[in-house]
């Protein structure tokens, strides 16, 4: 099966909170939110922003899933290292993350 980019079904937004890094993922089709609840687990997404998060030691990725909106979200404990004042990062708000993740490469959803 060929694979897609994530972002051939969703669109997702990132951002800081304090030092946390929030990410949101919505599908463009409401039928996709199971596919996407399957597919983009927090196991997935810890294992696939990991290079990011290297040496930080941070909590365990949380998931809340919001099905009126046909979405995820993540919560990233620590990924800015202490948040934007105090942060090395290049991206100190984490907008980036949600642009990371939807480079993932997954299996299609089922039509």
């Amino acid at each position: 099966m060929k694979k897609i980019k994530l972002r051939e079904v969703c669109h997702g937004r990132s951002g800081d909170k304090g030092s946390d890094v929030n990410i949101g993922l919505a599908v463009y089709n409401g039928n996709h939110y199971e596919w996407l609840k399957r597919t983009v687990t927090q196991e997935v997404v810890s294992n696939y922003v990991s290079e990011y998060l290297e040496g930080q030691g941070t909590a365990p990725i949380k998931r809340y899933e919001l099905p009126k909106l046909s979405a995820v979200n993540f919560v990233v404990p620590g990924g800015l290292l202490g948040g934007v004042t105090r942060s090395m990062h290049l991206d100190g708000h984490g907008k980036s993350f949600s642009q990371i993740l939807l480079d993932m490469e997954v299996d299609p959803p089922n039509e």
